[in-house]
């Protein structure tokens, strides 16, 4: 029996800002940005190209240091949660190791993260998003769409706290893409994750998210914070619901206003 498994974090980040020394002067990219991101729930993070979604992300995970400001993931740093083995990142790039099998691949996050083998929590997993007639098969014989499961697969195998996933369906075709939006997300609800996602597309965040934060062009700030309530949980309900194009033509508003401002220009 493994060791008991904290409940998912809050976040908290407060007057986190980030900016880059650029030439003479700064580029801003992170305005002091203020959020709470609650527990067991999937947040969603939408904005222009370029305004600083993914840099948040690196915040938050501990990867990059913010110019001021704090987060706080239940409590510890970020690189205190990511040392602890809580915090889990899935990118648009799967980045399995190819001479690795998809079970040795998946098997090596907890390897990595200093924590007991276990096998058979390692065959659930690979179960579970659809790949148990593949744990032996390495990378190169894999679809696109089956190497992004085996990297959320190995995403969840230290059981994090907190995922956060980098646009992680962005580079397989649209189909492939609605399968994964019904069938993986499911796997780290059950799991009462705290999930944060940043995507461009504003369908697949009414998909996947409880709630969206909109970002304005860089120096990026909140300027939308949308709570999503239509169809539960599940992505083809959410679909099918009567207000899931009502919500997607909301934000799409949002995000155009946003763009057509000059670059610091505020509402």
């Amino acid at each position: 029996m493994g060791a008991e498994v904290p409940p998912p974090p809050e976040i908290t980040c407060t007057d986190l800002s980030l900016r880059y020394r650029n030439g003479a002067g700064w580029l801003d990219v992170l305005t002091p940005l203020t959020a709470t991101f609650q527990a067991g729930h999937t947040t969603a993070i939408l904005g222009p190209s370029g305004c600083g979604k993914s840099s948040w992300l690196r915040l938050i995970a501990g990867l990059e240091d913010g110019s001021s400001g704090e987060v706080s993931i239940g409590g510890l740093s970020p690189v205190q949660a990511a040392r602890a083995g809580r915090i889990a990142m899935a990118f648009q790039d799967p980045s399995l190791l190819p001479w690795r099998s998809v079970r040795g691949n998946v098997a090596l996050a907890r390897r990595l993260a200093r924590q007991a083998p276990d096998p058979s929590g390692v065959d659930e997993l690979i179960r579970l998003v659809g790949l148990d007639s593949f744990a032996q098969a390495r990378p190169h014989a894999l679809s696109g769409g089956m190497r992004q499961r085996a990297a959320i697969a190995r995403s969840l195998a230290t059981r994090p706290g907190l995922l956060l996933l980098d646009e992680p369906f962005a580079a397989v075709d649209e189909i492939t893409r609605m399968r994964l939006n019904r069938e993986l997300p499911p796997l780290w609800r059950s799991r009462g994750t705290t999930a944060i996602l940043v995507t461009h597309s504003i369908s697949e965040a009414v998909l996947l998210a409880d709630r969206v934060l909109v970002l304005s062009e860089r120096p990026a700030r909140i300027i939308a914070d949308m709570p999503i309530t239509i169809g539960g949980g599940d992505a083809d309900a959410r679909r099918a619901a009567p207000g899931f194009g009502q919500t997607v033509s909301a934000l799409q508003a949002i995000l155009a206003d946003a763009t057509s401002r000059p670059v610091g220009a505020v509402a």
